[in-house]
């Protein structure tokens, strides 16, 4: 995997709301993604993982130019991704493209494939006719769909045939990186199983790099180079694949863990303390995590805890106080 930095994540922050009314009434304001530093490294597949509402979706709005931070800074090969969605979107879509949750719903209904695949075909790379057909033939190969389904409406493929031209479409333009947005979560787990192969066989293909947002830990850790483990809008735990699956730090990853469904053993829900994420409008001031943990402190109502690899191996972080590993120790 290549070690060089494709995306840099400088102190990343997305709010929405707030400001004030015409009569000077403060409007209370989201912290959806907070505080987020992290590099995306070119050929890697970075997985993003966290419980609905915790800002993956907004992350990966941000990381593909569909949003722009309201603090911090994004850079994609040196270059400020907001100036360039700004000032070229075009040239961004070229290099990142966005595969949807829901296959159907992501396709224009009253649009044959063919229009759909064609239209980056068009407008990003301004192939001619003759062009744009060879280029159809090598994407539907590339899905492994038939040439003949190029003449079909959405509606007449099947969840997987449909993400699978979601794919294509998101691979038209020859972009570096695609941002798949929790792209199996509605799909059968056998149909799953078909696009992941599909996913990893195009990543070896074409050289691209993926950040994968999921909250399917057994999808993230078949897929993932690395993972970033998100709560409340801030990163909470990075690592190599195998450092957070076999040896988590911080106590949200393990909750995580243990929460997921496995034969013969029960899945947990968080102990005895509150289950629910806190209020967005009024965050707690210091961890977000304290009302669910086990072992917090006074030090973790009082401050955030900074992310670092202090207590972990080299690459492996982990915003805690506490890591369960001094804890276990």
């Amino acid at each position: 995997m290549a070690e060089d930095v494709l995306i840099a994540i400088d102190r990343a922050e997305r709010t929405f709301g707030g400001g004030k009314t015409l009569f000077g009434k403060k409007l209370p304001a989201v912290h959806a993604v907070q505080d987020v530093t992290i590099d995306v490294r070119k050929g890697e597949t970075l997985g993003i993982v966290g419980e609905s509402g915790c800002g993956k979706s907004t992350l990966a709005r941000l990381l593909s130019g569909l949003d722009v931070p309201t603090g911090g800074k994004i850079t994609f090969e040196g270059k400020d991704l907001a100036e360039e969605a700004r000032k070229n979107p075009r040239a961004l879509a070229r290099q990142v493209q966005y595969v949807f949750q829901d296959p159907v719903s992501s396709l224009n209904p009253r649009k044959k494939i063919r229009t759909i695949l064609e239209a980056p075909l068009i407008q990003l790379l301004k192939l001619n006719k003759a062009e744009r057909a060879k280029r159809l033939e090598e994407l539907m190969n590339a899905v492994n769909l038939a040439p003949e389904f190029l003449d079909r409406y959405p509606h007449e493929f099947s969840g997987g045939q449909a993400q699978r031209i979601g794919i294509a479409r998101a691979l038209a333009a020859n972009p570096e990186v695609i941002v798949l947005d929790e792209p199996v979560s509605a799909l059968d787990v056998s149909v799953q199983a078909q696009v992941l192969n599909i996913l990893d066989d195009l990543k070896a293909r074409f050289g691209l790099t993926y950040l994968f947002i999921s909250h399917d830990l057994s999808v993230v850790e078949s897929i993932s180079d690395r993972v970033a483990v998100m709560y409340f809008g801030r990163i909470v735990e990075l690592g190599m694949r195998d450092q957070v699956f076999s040896g988590a730090l911080h106590p949200y990853t393990h909750l995580l863990l243990n929460s997921a469904p496995a034969p013969g053993r029960k899945a947990v829900s968080g102990g005895d303390r509150e289950a629910e994420l806190p209020d967005p409008y009024n965050p707690p001031p210091g961890c977000a995590f304290f009302a669910r943990c086990q072992s917090g402190t006074e030090q973790c109502q009082r401050s955030v805890p900074p992310i670092d690899e202090a207590m972990g191996e080299r690459g492996h972080k982990a915003a805690c106080f506490h890591p369960m590993t001094k804890r276990t120790a």
